[in-house]
């Protein structure tokens, strides 16, 4: 048995500079078990050759797309007999919004060091639980796929713009983040469109079983289990527990409205007009060719094929901040 175990994407975009240093740390370090894949279809195998040490937790270094592969094996393999070990993400990929969920930034070697020593020294103040979202197409025996953050609407085309126009230019993360805000700001106030502008949004409709039904354009869309949505803003604590939804209409006063409530820390705390923000155990996402992103994997919405989302039993995680 070991403390920890890592499991690595090489050809994730954060592991191309930071792997080598996570390598001779591993190798150092006979309380870590590391084990790398190359691609997402390895992580089954992976998982069950990791099952067999028994580890106390286990860590995931790997883009987006890496962590909602191996989420999905760990809630769907079956490849612990017992129960899953907590499950820990390095800072890694794009964006990051689990891991700093779980109180994990900064340099992924002083992250594991941390894990490691709390592995050793005791995990039962350190665990916390957290429901999963499967996404399925609605049908009666589809293998859902689980994550933790779903953006959609005008967010999710915002994603895919920054993704497809802006990091081919090469920038840092925080510098193309901030060119897509300042693109997106312009073309919602003063409604400048181009090749190299964002796209217009696209009508959706979003049903909350047993609590109503939302219809429009919406400049952010976003359902999730964590904590933390944008901006560090966080949920009320009476919406835990469940899939958290949080829609803007698409309109400057809107998204005004939202983001200084969100800087000043007043988020969620009163209704706000054209801010949506309730809770279910199921929704469906409706529209004519309305993406949605997963944890970085896009997936869409068509007509009569809706996008349906329903919460999981909790998984444990760690987190770092007792």
């Amino acid at each position: 048995m070991v403390c920890v175990a890592l499991l690595s994407n090489p050809k994730s975009t954060g592991n191309r500079q930071s792997l080598p240093r996570v390598r001779t740390f591993c190798a150092n370090n006979p309380d870590i078990f590391h084990y790398e894949v190359e691609h997402v279809d390895q992580i089954g195998r992976a998982l069950q050759t990791i099952a067999r040490v028994e580890p106390s937790v286990i860590v995931i270094n790997g883009g987006d797309g890496t962590v909602q592969a191996a989420l999905t094996e760990l809630y769907q393999g079956e490849h612990f007999t017992d129960k899953v070990p907590p499950i820990a993400v390095l800072p890694n990929g794009k964006t990051n919004l689990i891991a700093l969920d779980l109180g994990i930034h900064g340099d992924p070697i002083k992250a594991l060091e941390r894990i490691v020593d709390i592995a050793k020294t005791g995990l039962d103040k350190h665990v916390v639980a957290r429901e999963l979202i499967a996404l399925t197409d609605g049908q009666a025996g589809s293998r859902p796929v689980l994550g933790m953050f779903l953006g959609g609407a005008g967010l999710a085309d915002y994603i895919l713009y920054c993704r497809n126009k802006i990091y081919p230019l090469g920038l840092s993360n925080t510098v193309s983040h901030v060119l897509t805000a300042i693109a997106v700001v312009l073309s919602l106030l003063f409604g400048i469109r181009g090749k190299y502008m964002p796209p217009a949004t696209r009508p959706v409709s979003i049903s909350l079983i047993r609590e109503g039904q939302l219809a429009g354009r919406f400049t952010v869309l976003i359902v999730t289990t964590l904590e933390r949505l944008l901006l560090g803003a966080r949920t009320t604590e009476e919406a835990r527990g469940s899939m958290k939804l949080m829609a803007v209409d698409q309109n400057g006063p809107a998204l005004f409205r939202a983001v200084v409530a969100i800087l000043s820390g007043r988020f969620g705390t009163r209704r706000m007009q054209g801010i949506h923000l309730e809770q279910g155990d199921t929704i469906r996402i409706e529209g004519d060719r309305s993406s949605v992103i997963l944890d970085g994997e896009l997936f869409e919405a068509n007509e009569g094929h809706p996008i349906v989302l329903r919460s999981t039993t909790p998984v444990p995680f760690l987190r770092l901040a007792a």
